[in-house]
């Protein structure tokens, strides 16, 4: 398991000083379904995004200021990444049942791919409106919906005086400042084996996400179909198991962990490192364990004994 990671151990100690004069009181928990709702929802009918996806391409559709801003923030991702990070992704991707083991065939996800490309996404600021110029194409936010979702129910807690809290979806959490006094702990799971972990990281004001390739998949021989596409290929990237990322804001994080997952360790690392506040953790499909800098040098990766994952060091 990894030692402390020190940039992190440092925003914990940091917080843990400001909070050691706060007074004490019960934690209170509660869960709430945040995903699926009216704007974002690719498989509701009446969606914002479905509105989308059924007009803009034959005509500029006007959208929400918060949908819009989402949809920018997606092209600078896509600009960043040189693509690698891609919301119409989604031409390909509607296309797979992952519950049921079916994708298309290689002649109909061809076809399919040709609608795929950032560029083909017209933002129009001063009329609020998108428009698709291929006629295939479609969006889906699910590369940073989670994401977004955490950093809006962190900003509501927030607002009501809250200082210590976590807020958790799925592989995608935000912590605001500490536990008082110690460090919030987030474990990333072993991509292989469900009831080990990898690293427990000790974080304090900070969002964290993992991608893996065991989310949603389903095995076709020795080929691991997953939710994660390539908007090169159109096929799910195989040179990873998992991506974790740490940043300032959900959104960013998760849409990190997206791209390095289609970028892998040689191009995706140096991309986490060019962004402020932000690092990574990745196993790629040999086990092997990769981290940015701000984990501190080689020595300091020491993968939990028996997990069958190897530290490795760029």
């Amino acid at each position: 398991m990894f030692a402390v990671p020190r940039p992190f151990q440092r925003r914990a100690d940091a917080a843990a000083v400001r909070a050691a004069a706060a007074p004490c009181g019960d934690w209170l928990r509660a869960e709430a379904a945040i995903m699926g709702d009216r704007a974002m929802s690719p498989h509701r009918p009446d969606s914002e995004l479905s509105r989308l996806n059924a007009h803009a391409a034959r005509g500029p559709v006007e959208v929400s200021g918060e949908m819009f801003a989402l949809l920018a923030r997606a092209v600078a991702f896509s600009r960043l990444s040189g693509g690698a990070f891609d919301i119409t992704y989604a031409s390909v991707g509607h296309l797979f049942d992952y519950r049921a083991g079916m994708r298309p065939d290689d002649a109909t996800l061809a076809r399919a791919r040709q609608a795929i490309g950032w560029r083909h996404l017209e933002l129009d600021a001063r009329s609020r409106t998108v428009r698709y110029t291929h006629a295939g194409t479609r969006i889906d936010l699910g590369g940073f919906a989670k994401g977004y979702a955490v950093d809006n129910a962190t900003s509501l807690l927030r607002g009501l005086g809250i200082h210590h809290a976590i807020v958790s979806a799925g592989g995608d959490s935000r912590v605001i400042g500490d536990r008082r006094g110690q460090p919030w702990t987030v474990a990333i799971r072993h991509p292989r084996l469900a009831d080990e972990v990898v690293a427990v990281l000790p974080l304090a004001d900070c969002a964290i996400s993992t991608s893996g390739d065991y989310e949603r998949f389903f095995d076709e021989g020795d080929v691991r179909w997953h939710h994660i596409v390539d908007p090169a290929t159109g096929r799910s990237p195989d040179r990873l198991h998992s991506v974790t990322i740490l940043a300032d804001d959900g959104l960013t994080a998760e849409a990190l962990s997206k791209t390095v997952f289609v970028l892998g360790v040689e191009r995706g690392l140096p991309l986490v490192e060019s962004v402020p506040g932000a690092d990574a953790v990745v196993v790629d499909a040999h086990g092997g364990l990769h981290a940015t800098n701000g984990f501190g040098p080689a020595g300091s990766l020491a993968p939990a004994s028996g997990s069958g994952i190897a530290a490795t060091r760029q």
